[in-house]
């Protein structure tokens, strides 16, 4: 059982900066790719940044040149650094875990954190 558990949500004006945090069970990232998400009221949840088993990270579009996502293997910790905030950013933010089959991450996001609030003011 994979425990996902994020943080560092909070409102800010456009232009600012936030860093979210996902705590993960000891040992997830040796066995699962990581992914952050996001869902605004009315909208459908969105892939923000997700990491493939080859290290490989994809950034939504929205997001490109503002958003950088990283893992500190040591505190068992997934990062969001979000950058040049804008106030379409407003969402609910979600870390999610999916299994690792020999660096295959093509099966469905199995486990999710509770969710950070992020709001963003103009």
């Amino acid at each position: 059982q994979v425990q996902l558990v994020e943080s560092g949500g909070g409102s800010v004006q456009s232009g600012g900066s936030l860093r979210l945090s996902c705590a993960a069970s000891r040992y997830t990232f040796s066995s699962y790719c990581m992914g952050w998400f996001r869902q605004a009221p009315g909208k459908e949840r969105e892939g923000v940044a997700t990491i493939e088993g080859d290290g490989t990270i994809n950034y939504a579009d929205s997001v490109k040149g503002r958003f950088t996502v990283s893992l500190d293997y040591v505190k068992d910790t997934l990062y969001l650094q979000m950058n040049s905030l804008k106030p379409e950013d407003t969402a609910m933010y979600y870390c999610a875990a999916r299994l690792s089959r020999g660096g295959d991450c093509s099966g469905s996001w199995q486990y999710w954190g509770q969710g950070t609030q992020v709001t963003v003011s103009s």
